[in-house]
């Protein structure tokens, strides 16, 4: 089954009625709040606006968690996002916070979403349409069925700690080895004990995810087994979603996303490991 729709695809289908287009820009501290202000300034006709950081668990002290069920569909449904619609999901940088809500709808049990092709740089750079301004649909009722098993949390990686579970990592190599510090203020750099360094950039080349034969490579390099379990990781589960897709792509399932990620990880006293 593909994880993307083409521009082709999606200009064709633009105004189908039971199409809902996502635009789910998001981008890394210190500029993670300007996400609503690029979807304003212009996103495909008719997108709705998935705010990445208003529709996760407020009670939480970590970022953009994943909210509740009740929650969530609540969100959802005042966007305009029902049950038994088709969803495109796509961000301004191309591919990076597109995979992260794309996993978020299907944790909650959306059956039909796609992540478009280039996102909206390749949209913009075939001259197609574009508009300002928020986008409204009339609100919908979208009924959650939540599937936890793709969902790890800190008491789930520390099981798989030393097992067969292999935990690959998204961030760049230098804040996994400790070399460089996170982004986000107070939290150390370094890596959860015995996990895998694969960082997303490498498997995303001018916004799409590069060919199956690259990914296989770069896991590769990465010493991953494909014939073990493995939950991806990052510093926030945004760029984990990445991994998601791109392993995916090469027929390999991930076990679980770590939804609190090194965020998590690193402010709860766990063990860090440096170095390679």
């Amino acid at each position: 089954m593909s994880l993307f729709v083409s521009t082709d695809w999606l200009a064709e289908n633009l105004r189908a009625p039971d199409l809902v287009i996502v635009d789910a820009t998001w981008f890394l501290p210190p500029r993670e709040k300007e996400g609503a202000a690029s979807y304003l300034a212009q996103h495909i006709p008719g997108a709705v606006f998935f705010d990445l950081d208003a529709i996760s668990d407020q009670t939480s002290d970590l970022p953009h968690m994943l909210p509740e069920p009740r929650d969530f569909a609540n969100a959802v449904s005042a966007l305009g996002i029902g049950d038994g619609v088709r969803i495109v999901v796509y961000d301004a940088q191309g591919l990076f916070s597109a995979p992260r809500v794309w996993w978020t709808f299907r944790a909650f049990g959306a059956s039909d979403v796609k992540i478009l092709e280039g996102g909206l740089p390749k949209w913009i750079a075939e001259g197609r349409e574009v508009e300002s301004g928020p986008s409204r649909r009339p609100a919908a009722v979208f009924t959650p069925r939540v599937d936890r098993s793709i969902v790890a949390d800190m008491a789930h990686v520390e099981k798989a700690i030393g097992t067969q579970t292999q935990i690959l990592d998204a961030r760049a190599r230098e804040r996994f080895t400790g070399e460089a510090a996170e982004p986000r203020p107070g939290i150390s750099s370094g890596h959860i004990p015995g996990s895998l360094s694969l960082p997303s950039s490498k498997l995303v080349k001018d916004g799409h995810l590069v060919p199956p034969e690259t990914v296989r490579a770069e896991l590769d390099a990465a010493g991953f087994d494909m014939s073990r379990p493995v939950i991806t990781t990052c510093g926030s589960g945004v760029s984990a979603a990445i991994l998601w897709i791109a392993l995916e792509s090469v027929g390999k399932r991930p076990q679980a996303l770590y939804d609190g990620s090194w965020t998590e990880w690193a402010s709860r006293g766990k063990p860090v490991e440096t170095g390679a």
